[in-house]
């Protein structure tokens, strides 16, 4: 039978594969946006940065900016480190979709991707000109130049099919991901900076699967994702191969506007096994890309339900404007 031997959490926002001197350009898009999400509220610019006095303005300079990509960096290399040292036969990955693939016509709250290969394709010229500013730069994060092609496990995944519907978990089912605008799109960048970053572009067999973190309106519900977090970990060790696995939760913590009480909040119960502490979370908090911490709930659930320590590599709170816009960066193992 399959054994899990690693648990993984870690962001994958634009500005870890970002120059440092170059957040600016994000920032300048904060300024902009009529709507940013801080505690169940929303705010424009000028009232964020008045509702968070006295502001971050020492955690923006160029040289704390550098201080915090470093910091990042060394924690994504103990991952991929830690990784490289296990070396597991297969991988799962939680992550979530920005409407980069599925549209209105179908949002599914949680899919298993069940095809043999998995396409990691690159944006076109067209495309990226059309990117808000600063995310066309941070594609080289999440695809190679020239794209990669990543072997799925489809064995593996028609199990975790099989195995969470008779847990009463619905899941819907993909073998070959959609076409965006008639042409291949390929693996969403939740996913595609893990195969990059942590796996260095040499992925095990893989599964990934989507949950629907933040799209309205069928958007599964913090207690789902706890119980789906003990039902995927008993579906990969029913799975009937003989087989290392790890399992990935990607995304977070908190963006684009930093609360690090709230991350500091869920690191906390994570490290803990406070199930009770995550179920209490009000859904409220996880607006906007906050949203991707479901992503890290199962995971952390599924994880200590096997008696798996938490290890917390970095937590890095990257800011980039004096209001607290940025991505708090999270890194975590479990093993």
């Amino acid at each position: 039978m399959a054994k899990i031997v690693l648990g993984v959490g870690s962001s994958h926002g634009p500005m870890l594969s970002t120059p440092p001197d170059m957040w600016h350009l994000r920032a300048e898009a904060d300024h902009k946006n009529p709507k940013h999400f801080y505690r169940g509220q929303v705010y424009d610019y000028p009232k964020l940065l008045a509702a968070r006095q006295p502001g971050f303005a020492s955690a923006v300079t160029l040289e704390e900016r550098k201080k915090r990509y470093d910091a990042c960096q060394r924690a994504l290399d103990k991952l991929a480190a830690k990784f490289g040292d296990v070396k597991p036969d297969a991988v799962v990955i939680v992550g979530n979709d920005q409407r980069e693939l599925f549209t209105d016509e179908n949002t599914p709250a949680f899919l298993v991707y069940a095809g043999t290969k998995i396409e990691n394709v690159p944006e076109t010229e067209e495309a990226k000109a059309k990117m808000p500013p600063g995310i066309a730069i941070a594609e080289i994060g999440h695809c190679p130049p020239g794209g990669a092609v990543y072997q799925g496990n489809s064995d593996l995944a028609l199990h975790l099919v099989g195995s969470l519907m008779e847990q009463e978990f619905d899941v819907s089912e993909s073998s070959k991901l959609p076409k965006v605008n008639g042409h291949d799109h390929g693996i969403p960048h939740a996913f595609g900076f893990l195969y990059r970053r942590i796996m260095v572009d040499n992925p095990p067999p893989s599964v990934p699967l989507f949950l629907n973190a933040g799209i309205p309106h069928n958007l599964p519900r913090i207690p789902r994702c706890l119980k789906f977090g003990r039902a995927l970990m008993k579906a990969i060790e029913s799975w009937k191969e003989d087989a290392k696995v790890a399992v990935f939760a990607s995304g977070g913590l908190t963006h684009f506007v930093i609360d690090e009480d709230l991350d500091q909040r869920v690191i906390k119960a994570m490290q803990t096994a406070d199930e009770a502490a995550l179920a209490a979370i009000p859904e409220s908090m996880l607006l906007g890309n906050t949203c991707e911490i479901r992503n890290w709930m199962p995971v952390s659930v599924g994880m200590n339900a096997l008696g798996k320590k938490m290890t917390l590599v970095d937590y890095v709170p990257c800011y980039r404007t004096e209001a607290g816009t940025g991505n708090a960066m999270g890194f975590v193992y479990w093993q």
